[in-house]
């Protein structure tokens, strides 16, 4: 009797540990299902990057002068040959008057000198003709010998003054070539204290403020041309042989993101980085967003291809098992394994082209990444 009461002790803890164990073994898994049915695939590369300009410049300085006053302030939009800034002029301003003085003095000069030229050539003319006139008169014994010699003196002092009269003449004349480009010198400086916008932008940054001193090169204002902006994104090296400039892509601003920008691929960089492996894609933006700003983080999703009417299932639902591409199915409420072929892959559907018809269930396990599914399990959809 104590035999038969130890075991029945025993036998309804073992029962109830089979009942459990059985319960949790052969009870239906909690799944998520997917009706396959045809519909628009649409492959795409991803790549994270920037906003960028395609053109945009420092302005600043060429000379070292006090900054008199700053036009402009970050996010002003600025017309070409604009004046955005203004330096100190006063000193450079007399220079230019100095140099404008010197070179009416030269010309002047120059002048008086073009005069005493005429008057000399005059000399030397009367001359000329005067040891003509005697050696005529010699020839026929009217004018003695000394008459000749004191002409042909005459004539060679005049020739004389007037070869040193046009040599005044070109010294002047070079002098006023001189002054004039020393002033066209002083104008230009006096120029350089007017900051001018290149061309037609936004101002997207001010660096310094009126009362300064300014060097040659040091920022005042950063400017950027807004008919051109696009995204700079790294893109896997992968993907390089899908590429070509001119394809659609989408843009997502991190500041925005439930919403998709519209663009095209600009061109494609020529150089991939050693570490991370990846090129520059400047994808065109054809919208931005109301508060857009340079350097603002962005993804790009480039389009590669699109079918229509295909065959598709969530990227999620694919798996890999003993070296296959698969996905289970809803087999009559029980797990079964199909292997499949895929084609065009998106971000959020990969296409697929063997192993599935339209009205399969795919399904995973509800309990998240790791948990795995056995052929022939019960499996339970919501």
């Amino acid at each position: 009797m104590s035999g038969i009461r130890f075991s029945l002790r025993w036998f309804v803890p073992v029962v109830l540990v089979l009942a459990v164990i059985a319960r949790f073994r052969f009870a239906a898994v909690p799944v998520r299902e997917f009706t396959v049915a045809p519909a628009e695939v649409v492959a795409e590369v991803l790549g994270t990057g920037t906003l960028d300009a395609r053109v945009q410049t420092v302005i600043s300085a060429r000379i070292q002068e006090r900054l008199a006053e700053v036009l402009v302030d970050q996010g002003d939009p600025v017309q070409a040959d604009q004046l955005v800034a203004r330096l100190d002029d006063g000193e450079l301003a007399r220079q230019v008057a100095v140099a404008e003085a010197s070179l009416a003095a030269t010309r002047a000069t120059a002048e008086r000198v073009g005069l005493d030229e005429e008057r000399a050539r005059a000399v030397e003319e009367q001359a000329r003709l005067n040891h003509e006139r005697i050696t005529d008169l010699v020839a026929t014994k009217v004018s003695s010998q000394a008459d000749l010699d004191k002409a042909v003196e005459l004539r060679r002092i005049a020739e004389t003054d007037l070869r040193r009269a046009r040599a005044a003449t070109a010294e002047a004349q070079q002098a006023v070539a001189t002054a004039e480009q020393n002033l066209a010198y002083h104008r230009e400086r006096l120029g350089f204290t007017r900051l001018r916008s290149p061309y037609a932008g936004l101002i997207t940054r001010r660096d310094r403020d009126p009362g300064g001193v300014v060097v040659p090169g040091a920022s005042l204002l950063h400017l950027v041309a807004t008919n051109e902006l696009w995204v700079s994104a790294w893109v896997d090296e992968t993907a390089a042989a899908q590429l070509q400039p001119g394809q659609p892509a989408r843009v997502v601003f991190r500041s925005e993101p439930h919403r998709n920008f519209t663009g095209e691929v600009a061109r494609l960089g020529r150089e991939t980085d050693r570490e991370t492996r990846e090129f520059l894609v400047d994808v065109r933006v054809r919208e931005l967003p109301l508060n857009w700003t340079i350097g603002q983080r962005a993804e790009v999703f480039i389009e590669t291809g699109r079918k229509a009417q295909s065959l598709f299932v969530p990227p999620d639902l694919l798996q890999r098992r003993d070296g296959q591409t698969g996905v289970w199915v809803n087999d009559q409420g029980k797990a079964a394994w199909r292997p499949v072929a895929v084609g065009l892959t998106g971000r959020a559907a990969v296409e697929v082209t063997q192993g599935l018809a339209a009205g399969d269930r795919v399904v995973v396990a509800a309990a998240g990444p790791g948990a795995t599914l056995r052929p022939g399990q019960r499996i339970k959809a919501p």
